[in-house]
């Protein structure tokens, strides 16, 4: 067996899977080794296409989506393989120019409308349900800044006038059901703001501090079954009227920030066993921080299973910018059936962080069981990913409790953000994670390709990624950023280039 899929002929490989056999349960694993013989390798710089905003593939590699530049229209693409004929010998030639088409490589399915007046399409989300083929997409107004803090919403929390969820089947384009919030923040960036898992969806409202939790029947209608915030029961408003005691003003703290400051309270209590010096503890590690902890608003939520929430605190400004790792947040599991909190943690917490490197596909929490997502690599299931965490680790000598606090900014994890592609699986070929990575994000645009090594021969490098233009020729001062779609199982990538004040460029990366 140590010579299994080990010939660098993909022909050999294909022969001797005939007369062997992969370990039971390493199937797909082994199946997997054959990309690194069908890699891409050959490129189409520059390739005529629609002027369109290309979001990402599908996981299941049925669908490309895609948005309109006035971010009015979606438009949904098939993709098909290249076919061509020569009379010659193909290799030794150019494709022909009718094949040099972005519709040689894509069907169109359809464009439909989906925002309309002063609304527009969010291009940073979109959510796929793959067992039913449906997409979840938003659309918002503009934002203002200069709303204020009325009827419970949060001061210093920007406010958006619409906001609408719709949900699409993606084979034919219907629009089965949409949910709006008006007046409301939710953060669309790249779908910070609502999290999939299954058939449920939890959309963060940061305006109202409320996590509103959404099913989606199979009839394709998006249900509210449960609302998280002011009140965690569903009787709970209803128990407070019958007794008299309605909230006036801002005369009660949300439930949700009540069970928080229970639970922070309990083990604070329990940390000092002394009954005689419980008090003094209180005072100092409670009391003392009691507004800053009445303060905390919710940032981020995602699912941990079907009962459980991953929930992160933190203060109002760290929620509505970017840069968060530098700001106090803790985390919470919270159980939505019992309506308790099981667990808290600090961003700071080493405890946490050592759940994080273990256990970090717990924090994916795929639900889909997607032959191809599930065989994301992290560093708790590749030995290569977890060489490269503990190397960071080890260079961030400075400080510690730093490092775990940048490493805890990524948490809650961001629904359907990696690429299944298995050219990022770590066990298979190395890349400078610096220029391209399976995260779903811009990166600035490089001079020289990016190298795609093979891991199992350190000094081969299997393929080149070039974005940018064939003949290298553009402004070096110019500031320009790329982004990546690979299919997440043909050797098929789209590397999208953008310059200020320029027009896109999109090269196709495929197997001639």
């Amino acid at each position: 067996m140590v010579g299994f899929f080990r010939s660098g002929n993909l022909a050999s490989r294909v022969f001797d899977r005939q007369f062997l056999s992969p370990r039971p349960g390493a199937t797909v694993n082994t199946v997997r080794q054959f990309y690194e013989n069908l890699v891409p390798s050959y490129t189409i710089y520059d390739i005529d296409c629609p002027d369109y905003s290309f979001r990402k593939f599908t996981d299941d590699g049925k669908y490309l989506v895609a948005f309109s530049r006035n971010h009015q229209d979606l438009i949904v693409y098939r993709p098909i393989w290249l076919t061509f004929s020569c009379h010659e010998e193909c290799d030794s030639h150019d494709l022909p120019a009718n094949a040099e088409r972005f519709d040689s490589f894509f069907k169109q399915l359809y464009s439909i409308s989906l925002a309309s007046s002063n609304e527009y399409i969010c291009k940073d989300f979109f959510l796929y349900m793959e067992c039913h083929q449906y997409g979840l997409f938003a659309t918002s107004t503009a934002q203002s800044n200069d709303s204020s803090a009325t009827d419970g919403a949060i001061h210093g929390v920007p406010s958006i006038e619409k906001i609408t969820f719709y949900l699409v089947r993606l084979e034919d384009g219907a629009i089965l059901d949409e949910k709006a919030f008006c007046n409301d923040f939710i953060n669309l960036a790249h779908s910070i703001g609502a999290y999939l898992y299954e058939d449920l969806v939890c959309i963060v409202s940061l305006r109202y501090q409320t996590i509103h939790v959404l099913q989606i029947r199979d009839s394709g209608s998006l249900v509210e079954v449960r609302r998280i915030g002011a009140f965690c029961r569903e009787d709970d408003e209803l128990f407070l009227y019958s007794h008299g005691q309605a909230a006036q003003g801002n005369s009660f703290l949300p439930s949700i920030k009540q069970r928080l400051l229970s639970f922070i309270f309990r083990k604070t209590w329990n940390e000092e066993p002394d009954q005689a010096l419980r008090v003094q503890h209180l005072k100092k590690k409670f009391y003392f921080h009691f507004q800053d902890y009445v303060d905390l608003i919710i940032w981020k939520v995602q699912f941990l299973d079907r009962r459980h929430l991953f929930i992160k605190f933190g203060s109002v400004d760290g929620g509505v910018t970017r840069s968060t790792d530098q700001n106090l947040a803790f985390f919470a599991v919270y159980n939505m059936e019992t309506t308790d909190i099981v667990s808290l943690y600090q961003n700071s917490s080493e405890e946490l962080y050592s759940l994080f490197e273990h256990y970090y596909d717990h924090f994916h929490a795929n639900p889909q069981n997607s032959s191809h997502e599930k065989f994301i690599s992290s560093h708790s299931n590749s030995v290569h990913a977890l060489d490269q965490l503990r190397t960071i680790k080890n260079k961030a000598s400075s400080s510690s409790q730093q490092f775990v606090k940048k490493m805890m900014a990524s948490l809650p994890y961001t629904c359907q953000s990696q690429s299944p592609s298995p050219y990022f699986d770590l066990s298979i070929f190395r890349y400078d994670e610096k220029l391209i990575s399976a995260i779903d994000r811009h990166r600035h645009c490089t001079e020289h390709p990016i190298k795609f090594i093979s891991v199992r021969q350190p000094n081969v490098v299997k393929f080149k990624i070039k974005p940018g233009s064939d003949s290298g020729g553009s402004d070096s001062r110019a500031k320009r950023i790329s982004s990546f779609l690979f299919h997440p199982f043909f050797p098929l990538a789209l590397s999208i280039q953008q310059t200020y004040m320029q027009p896109t460029v999109v090269n196709v990366h495929f197997r001639k």
